[in-house]
């Protein structure tokens, strides 16, 4: 079974606190932090002209943004974003996590059920695809 999951936990307010300043930690080295350098290199470079007037930060975030979109948009090599659904599990994928928690918990009555739930329902299943599956060979030679 593939175990490719990534999973982050985030509890209580502490957790939220955390994660907020991990946001904005990225945000201010990825966003701010260039558009306060190309607003220094703007304003010293605008200083040696009279009819170029300064910038503040907000216009060198700007300034980054649009750096930073045409980059992508003129670079050689196109940008690809693939955007799926994550795939569910197959049925013997499913048999075999099962199949595992049978045999890790004993014990827990409320797994035991869900565990014999899940049982039923692909006996159910087998079931209706055997009853198909017998009415359309009885309906195959009834036309024949």
């Amino acid at each position: 079974m593939k175990h490719n999951m990534n999973v982050i936990e985030i509890r209580g307010i502490r957790g939220m606190i955390l994660t907020g300043c991990a946001i904005c930690c990225l945000a201010v080295g990825f966003i701010g932090f260039p558009g306060w350098i190309l607003m220094q290199i703007w304003n010293y470079f605008a200083s040696f002209s009279v009819n170029i007037p300064s910038i503040g930060i907000i216009q060198g975030v700007l300034l980054w943004g649009i750096l930073i979109a045409s980059y992508f948009t003129f670079r050689k090599n196109p940008l690809i974003v693939c955007v799926r659904t994550p795939k569910g599990l197959s049925e013997d994928e499913l048999k075999s996590v099962f199949a595992d928690l049978k045999e890790s918990s004993k014990e827990d009555l409320i797994l035991k059920s869900m565990l014999k739930a899940r049982e039923t329902e692909l006996k159910l299943k087998a079931d209706e695809q055997k009853s198909t599956e017998q009415e359309e060979a009885v309906t195959s030679k009834t036309e024949n």
